[in-house]
């Protein structure tokens, strides 16, 4: 029979407080338990989805061991109180562990497969720490298939201080001061707060306690405080813990559905999913990533950055999105880049950035009537790029942007 692909539209997204990896928030908390939480506030916000119209659950982790292994897509929607019927799967591409759940699943929805279906991601950096119980093929190194610098992160970010030697380290803290006055703005005016959900925390020292707001940020952090700080991946180097996301702990998640299929039960869509694109570069400078992914994204759609009206690119390292903004010709500071900040202040538990990142767009969206194209960014471990093209629902028709 012909097919014919179907209007997506992202639905609701929301995530735990991210937490401080080690003693923060969640050192006593299930990354289980994290996700499960955000999949239950997901189904309680939208009370027009039955459970059993959820077609599909597909949840990141990075680490998928312990509590967050056990295909932790079919586990959470099992804990989390989804009929049996409901599958799910697990999900790791890293950073963008969340962006592809979603555009993956988004895809089956476009195709037919399903019509409701519930992405997100989870990382627990505390119980379980970025590479715990990976062992590299040696012939990565022995065959110089990569360079020894790709395997660690921040060795990465300071090869793209080298490569763009124009962003130096003043710049680098310049942007991640501006971000965590954004942050704190945000807070301020009650932004960031409305996708929270509450987490129940316990403490073996302090009893049980309730999460209500990210720990990351560092209100007040200046220029002054960010040169003091020690560059532990290079002497006299660039990237310090002030200009990168630290290590934390957190989940999100999000209801993705066919946009007749939202009307039909009353769900409203924020926006629609128009296009993706994932793209690789070389790993030991994986931070430039999204210039190739986000280049590919817009040829095919017969677009340029002028036609964008709003970016979240996931700030791992504030060199990673100076190199993508000056690709592009875009100014560090421009409005329409983080309006609210991003994960050097918010955090950056690795698989679940991007659907942070997703909803944050969406949430502007709904501000921005005269915006109708954002993009949600990000780069990628061991050489990856992926960027989603998005199209404002609410777009009054008067922008081209």
């Amino acid at each position: 029979m012909p097919r014919t692909a179907r209007d997506v539209v992202f639905v609701d997204g929301v995530r735990t407080p991210f937490g401080k990896a080690g003693k923060g928030l969640y050192a006593e908390t299930r990354a289980d338990d994290l996700i499960v939480r955000v999949i239950r506030e997901l189904l309680r916000r939208n009370p027009g989805l039955p459970p059993e119209r959820v077609d599909e659950v597909a949840i990141a982790a990075t680490t998928q061991i312990g509590d967050q292994g056990l295909t932790i897509g079919r586990s959470a929607a099992l804990l989390a109180g989804l009929p049996r019927s409901v599958p799910g799967y697990a999900i790791d591409r890293m950073c963008a562990g969340a962006m592809t759940a979603v555009t993956t699943s988004g895809a089956g929805i476009s195709f037919g497969a399903y019509d409701v279906v519930i992405a997100g991601g989870v990382e627990h950096m505390g119980r379980h720490p970025m590479g715990e119980g990976v062992d590299p093929n040696p012939r990565f190194l022995s065959e110089k298939l990569v360079d020894v610098s790709a395997l660690v992160m921040g060795n990465t970010a300071e090869n793209l201080h080298d490569r763009f030697p124009g962003i130096t380290k003043e710049r680098a803290d310049a942007y991640a001061v501006r971000s965590q006055e954004k942050v704190a703005k945000a807070y301020a005016d009650g932004k960031i707060q409305r996708d929270l959900v509450e987490m129940l925390v316990r403490s073996a020292e302090q009893g049980y306690g309730l999460a209500t707001a990210d720990e990351p940020p560092r209100p007040g952090t200046t220029m002054e405080g960010l040169a003091s700080l020690k560059t532990p991946f290079r002497s006299h180097g660039n990237v310090t813990p002030g200009n990168a996301a630290g290590l934390n702990d957190g989940a999100t998640g999000a209801i993705l559905a066919a946009e007749d299929v939202a009307a039909e039960l009353g769900l409203s869509g924020r926006m629609r999913l128009v296009d993706f694109s994932f793209a690789g570069v070389e790993p030991e400078v994986m931070g430039v990533g999204p210039v190739p992914a986000t280049e590919r994204l817009l040829e095919r759609n017969g677009l340029g950055i002028d036609d964008i009206g709003l970016i979240e690119i996931n700030e791992a390292f504030a060199v990673q999105v100076l190199a993508f903004l000056e690709h592009f010709g875009i100014a560090d500071d421009d409005s329409r880049v983080n309006p609210w900040g991003g994960a050097i202040a918010l955090g950056h538990p690795l698989a679940s950035s991007g659907v942070r990142l997703m909803t944050q767009l969406s949430r502007l969206f709904g501000e921005r009537t005269d915006v109708r194209y954002g993009l949600t960014t990000m780069c990628v471990g061991l050489g990856m790029g992926g960027t989603v093209l998005w199209e404002n629902t609410n777009w009054d028709g008067k922008d081209t942007k």
